[in-house]
């Protein structure tokens, strides 16, 4: 047993350093064309998860979220000790809608009895305020400084759906035509500051573009568009 739990460990760590050093390759040759095809992938994610009105994100879930991250096609792997990679986006509401989004990647592992390997497409929804302020410090490690529990889906929404609101963070996830939460304990999620600079020409924190205080940028309407079907609130102009 302990041969197999350091064998896992290896499996996990060899591949949390591939994730990792893609990301520095990638970010150096982060473009406006990279950004773009996550907006619209995020965009699509969401538009999918929602196409199925009995596995559907419940209304009451999004009308009350304060903040949605989207991260298409995020990879997992498990073998006892298990690790999460993925790129996407995320925005909060403010007072003249929803901001403009900030790229950011999750990345970073959790324990348990787990085994396999997939790519899912991930939806985080940030149900309070206080783990708002958390999100714009720009880092928050899930399962330590913030809760987190699959969330509830329509066909279910009114049986447990008052239990899992507890949690700070809902979430989402769709792989192969199955729809389920996934597990984020141990992972961490960050802004991705290379993307940030292409896709709003230069340096912005999380917090000053989730609150509002920069313009959205036009390549970001696909998938705010997206947002504000199905979580309300139409931006309006300052």
């Amino acid at each position: 047993m302990r041969m197999l739990f350091c064998r896992a460990a290896v499996v996990v760590c060899v591949f949390l350093s591939l994730i990792t050093g893609g990301v520095s390759w990638a970010a150096d040759s982060s473009n406006q064309s990279d950004v773009d095809q996550r907006l619209d992938a995020s965009a699509k994610a969401l538009t999918e998860v929602m196409s199925d009105p009995g596995n559907a994100i419940p209304e009451g879930v999004l009308r009350m979220a304060k903040c949605i991250a989207v991260v298409p096609s995020m990879m997992q792997v498990a073998v006892a000790i298990g690790a999460n990679h993925g790129k996407g986006m995320v925005t909060c509401r403010t007072p003249y809608g929803w901001s403009g989004p900030v790229p950011m990647s999750i990345t970073g592992g959790s324990w348990g009895a787990q085994i396999g390997g997939e790519t899912i497409d991930l939806i985080m929804i940030v149900t309070n305020d206080q783990e708002m302020q958390r999100l714009l410090s720009s880092k928050v490690k899930f399962g330590t400084e913030a809760s987190v529990a699959a969330g509830p889906v329509s066909r279910y929404a009114g049986v447990d759906a008052d239990a899992k609101m507890n949690a700070e963070v809902l979430t989402y996830s769709k792989s192969r035509g199955a729809f389920a939460g996934t597990n984020l304990n141990g992972a961490a999620l960050s802004q991705d500051e290379d993307d940030t600079r292409v896709l709003y020409g230069g340096d912005a924190s999380f917090a000053d573009i989730l609150s509002g205080k920069i313009r959205v940028p036009p390549a970001s309407q696909g998938f705010l568009s997206a947002v504000e079907k199905y979580a309300g609130q139409v931006r309006n102009p300052r």
